[in-house]
């Protein structure tokens, strides 16, 4: 087994360590540090960037070809850490020899250090991870409504150290899948990045303030394979809106019931499975008149509407225009350009 230690600090300081201990290769651009690993101990990327009021962010694409035991030495002002496992598992513990704790796929994981504790983290040899961290310093002192404050206020424990391990939280899930997504360099992506983290944060203190809303009780009733058949069946929603779906269809291809797939896509998606449909159709109705030489009514037909006056009626509601205005200026700004 692999021991690695680390020191808590900033970002150039825990990147470098990252390097040197790991051998690998780094790139900064921008306030962004990106570390590429391959080696007979570990393959992947490590991307990291810190932010002004103390927040930074590590990013985790990797394999070990060794079992692993990363230890972070905190300090005083350790940061409050907030973990998120899209992909494989591992495992945590306050020092070696603590109890350890699981973080498994889609876990979201809360972790206060106190006390100069150290965080360890168990990883199994050969399985690939894909591991956000974000942490956030609370020892400044900041007003009253900062969001820094405000994850102090929600989380900062002075007497012992915790760690909150919670099972899947639909719209940080999105959030994450969003922040991964960036492929904007320099400023452009520093500030996408920073606005998602925010956001990210404030759900974090929101669930945690309000841990028996009727969210939850939806979370609750959903398991994690139910979940992800719904993912699966938007997917192909998108990829095919012209289909002509049922909610009946639609159940049986994911094998939920009629009322647990409604609940579903009210849970990921914030509406009905056939308001979701509708959203499709209309975004690659738009497409098609930015994209295409089709007429109006060739988009309608092709994107599954029967009626194009009932098209035009959500189309105007969602863009403001109707859709022979809307292709009209499109065709205006293309001569323009």
């Amino acid at each position: 087994m692999k021991k690695i230690y680390l020191n808590t600090g900033n970002v150039e300081d825990v990147i470098m360590e990252l390097k040197t201990t790991l051998n690998g290769s780094l790139n900064y651009d921008s306030n962004e540090y990106n570390l590429t690993l391959n080696n007979q101990l570990i393959k992947g990327n490590i991307q990291a960037v810190s932010f002004n009021e103390g927040m930074k962010y590590l990013q985790f694409d990797i394999v070990f070809f060794d079992d692993v035991t990363l230890s972070i030495n905190s300090c005083d002002s350790s940061p409050i850490y907030f973990a998120y496992c899209s992909h494989g598992s591992m495992e945590h513990s306050f020092g070696e020899l603590k109890e350890k704790n699981n973080i498994e796929k889609h876990n979201t994981a809360v972790i206060n250090t106190v006390n100069n504790s150290s965080n360890v983290l168990y990883f199994k040899k050969n399985i690939p991870l894909q591991f956000t961290l974000i942490g956030v310093a609370t020892s400044n002192e900041e007003g009253i409504d900062s969001l820094n404050t405000k994850l102090k206020n929600t989380f900062k424990n002075k007497k012992e150290s915790f760690i909150h391990i919670g099972q899947q939280h639909i719209k940080i899930e999105e959030k994450i899948g969003q922040l991964r997504a960036v492929a904007q360099k320099g400023i452009v992506g520093t500030l996408l990045k920073k606005g998602i983290l925010q956001i990210i944060l404030a759900m974090e203190i929101e669930q945690h303030t309000n841990r028996y809303t009727d969210q939850k009780a939806i979370v609750n009733c959903l398991t994690l394979k139910q979940i992800e058949q719904i993912k699966k069946v938007s997917d192909v929603i998108k990829q095919n809106p012209a289909e002509q779906y049922t909610i009946k269809t639609l159940a049986e291809t994911t094998g939920l019931s009629p009322n647990k797939l409604q609940e579903g896509f009210k849970l990921i998606h914030n509406r009905t499975v056939n308001d979701f449909i509708t959203l499709i159709r209309i975004e690659k109705a738009k497409n098609l008149i930015i994209n295409s030489d089709l007429n109006i009514s060739e988009i309608v037909y092709s994107i599954g509407f029967t009626s194009r006056s009932y098209f035009s009626k959500i189309f105007k509601e969602k863009y403001n225009c109707s859709p022979n205005k809307y292709k009209y200026a499109q065709n205006s700004l293309a001569i323009t350009a």
